[in-house]
């Protein structure tokens, strides 16, 4: 069992809250379209799949009616980075040694009408302390509305935070959830935000805040553009065209992605790592 700070305990026990709301608020859209399906929490231990000491999480999974596949996983991890990989990571190329707490979510839906959507948030230590997260849509037939409604809900979390987050943020993740090879956006956007740096007495309440606000407006949008969407009548084309674009999905995630790579890196639980990864994808 790992011993956390006061800071890395309310962060966790912030984080796992999250995670209780989201998965309540997903079997919730499950009852009221008829499927009793529910999360299947799978714990794991960093001991047990890696062999190195410090921490672990749980893996939450659910399979449904709407959901075709949503993972929602809590992970607390300490240890030491190895040279090549610390030095890549903010605060770390001096001293290796790292905590990482977070909360990190993907959600394929079953019908291509409502947007899969990608959600994270963590507290990091090295020699530095800081937050990161963000959140973004990624339809496979987009609707204004929706990418309007989405883009809303962020921008007033940022507001609030700091006039001028959510511009910047905004263009991060814009930069970021984009795929070289295919010269594409992986979705429609959103924020993606880090380095938030616990400097002065009120930073870690501040940027915690912050990222709590974050977990809050997705939870006020993404449920709402899902009721709205997982009714509509969909066609063979517009299934294909989904899975189609799942495959590049899975490409940036596999590529690109930096939470892939750090999960691997530190020794994390390969199938929760990997649970971003959609259950049915096409290839031309």
């Amino acid at each position: 069992m790992m011993e956390l700070d006061p800071q890395q305990q309310v962060a966790r026990t912030t984080f796992e809250a999250l995670r209780d709301r989201i998965c309540a608020e997903f079997e919730a859209i499950e009852r009221e379209a008829g499927s009793d399906a529910a999360f299947d929490y799978i714990p794991w231990d960093r001991a047990d799949d890696s062999g190195a000491e410090g921490g672990g999480g749980v893996r939450g999974v659910i399979k449904g009616k709407v959901f075709e596949k949503a993972g929602v996983n809590v992970s607390t991890v300490g240890g030491a980075f190895n040279p090549d990989f610390a030095q890549t990571i903010h605060g770390a190329a001096e001293d290796p040694s790292f905590f990482a707490t977070g909360i990190s979510l993907v959600a394929h839906m079953a019908n291509p009408h409502v947007p899969a959507v990608h959600m994270n948030l963590r507290f990091l230590n090295t020699t530095k302390r800081w937050f990161g997260g963000g959140a973004d849509l990624n339809p496979p037939i987009p609707y204004k509305e929706d990418t309007d409604a989405f883009h809303a809900a962020l921008f007033k979390t940022c507001d609030a935070h700091d006039p001028g987050d959510y511009e910047r943020f905004s263009k991060w993740a814009d930069d970021y959830f984009w795929i070289p090879h295919r010269d594409v956006a992986r979705g429609v956007g959103g924020i993606f935000f880090d380095h938030l740096e616990i400097e002065g007495e009120d930073a870690f309440a501040k940027h915690l805040a912050f990222a709590s606000h974050v977990g809050n407006a997705f939870l006020e949008v993404f449920p709402a553009i899902v009721r709205k969407r997982m009714g509509q009548d969909f066609t063979d084309e517009e299934k294909a065209r989904q899975l189609a674009w799942r495959g590049r999905y899975a490409e940036f995630n596999l590529v690109y992605d930096r939470g892939t790579l750090f999960g691997l890196k530190t020794g994390g639980n390969i199938e929760a790592i990997l649970m971003s990864l959609p259950p049915l994808a096409t290839w031309e």
